[in-house]
């Protein structure tokens, strides 16, 4: 499963990146990793290319809430390079996920 949604998020980054380059070029600059279990949920992401700028990052990810009921959480976050094991999302009250989150980071513009 996990290999799985990796791939959905190299995918969703590639995606996200093709707007200014070829698609051999495009590389994903960060890595995201979730899990939900024991009653809580977290969305762990990196900045894994030192050269790219910074990361302009939005998130959704759909949970099971109390009794089951789908819950849909989201939210932006900025990964500078070199920032690791970002908690970029927390939350209590999921016993696990419905689906696999959606991460989309697009480089920040660079100064002049």
């Amino acid at each position: 499963m996990r290999s799985r949604w990796t791939t959905m998020l190299r995918v969703a980054a590639a995606i996200g990146l093709l707007g200014g380059g070829r698609a051999e070029a495009a590389q994903p600059a960060f890595s995201c990793a979730g899990f939900a279990q024991l009653g809580g949920a977290q969305l762990l992401c990196s900045h894994t290319d030192p050269a790219a700028p910074t990361q302009i990052c939005t998130f959704s990810w759909s949970l099971a809430g109390p009794g089951g009921s789908p819950t849909v959480v989201q939210g932006s976050f900025l990964l500078t390079p070199g920032q690791t094991n970002a908690t970029v999302y927390q939350g209590s009250g999921f016993p696990y996920a419905l689906a696999n989150p959606v991460v989309l980071c697009q480089a920040g513009r660079t100064p002049p």
